[in-house]
């Protein structure tokens, strides 16, 4: 029975470990009182090592109400080739020209990395994206906090041990299983707003009309903490 106990706390360790660490500011606070920010950004490539940012958009939210004074759009000037931008955004070498610096854009998204938390469809690609340029730029971060749809929906998908289709965590298919209306795609604020009204769904249905808080979502595996402690 000893060792029976110690391989389960062992097992409960581990899982502890894995585990990210929600900042006390965060801890108490119910989903519902939570400000979000849901950002997108358009690349001109999918490789992380490389890519740059051609447009970026977001958009606050609380308690299932989107604030439509908060939406952000700024296309952001590169050198590098765009690829198929054109073909998948419709951005020409000649808008992104006129666009602002992504170092003037980065700087100001920073100003919400306390205050909110930053919702993405595929979190992984876009905050190593932005880690990455961010560190480019010499620009430090302070701890942030992300919520990511695409690993929430897979989660819902998933929980009773049934392999999901293929597609089923892109962002249209997402919304679609909460009849939600479908919207223009490939443009970075209609997909932040499009995001951010699928986490309202998602959580509405996780919760049940039962108060929740981040800790609760961590079963979910779509809360992650990025501190500037970690490895790029």
């Amino acid at each position: 029975m000893a060792s029976k106990a110690k391989l389960i706390w062992q097992k409960f360790n581990r899982w502890l470990r894995l585990q990210p660490h929600i900042p006390e500011q965060w801890q108490k606070m119910q989903l519902a009182d939570m400000p979000f920010l849901c950002i997108d950004l358009e690349l001109n490539s999918m490789k992380t090592a490389d890519a740059q940012i051609v447009s970026i958009g977001w958009i606050e939210g609380k308690n299932n109400q989107i604030k439509l004074d908060s939406c952000f759009y700024q296309l952001v000037s590169t050198k590098a080739p765009l690829n198929q931008s054109p073909v998948f955004h419709g951005l020409t070498a000649d808008d992104v020209a006129q666009g602002e610096s992504v170092q003037t854009v980065l700087e100001k998204l920073k100003t919400y990395a306390q205050s909110h938390i930053w919702v993405f469809h595929c979190t992984n690609l876009d905050m190593t994206i932005l880690r990455r340029v961010y560190n480019e730029l010499g620009i430090s971060l302070p701890t942030i906090v992300t919520v990511d749809t695409l690993t929430f929906g897979l989660y819902q998908l998933t929980r009773h041990k049934h392999p999901p289709p293929p597609n089923a965590v892109v962002l249209p298919v997402c919304r679609a299983r909460y009849n939600l209306p479908a919207v223009p795609a490939h443009n970075a604020l209609d997909d932040a707003m499009a995001t951010l009204e699928l986490l309202f769904a998602q959580i509405q249905k996780f919760s049940s009309g039962h108060p929740q808080t981040l800790e609760n979502l961590l079963i979910t595996k779509a809360v992650r903490v990025y501190s500037d402690k970690d490895k790029i």
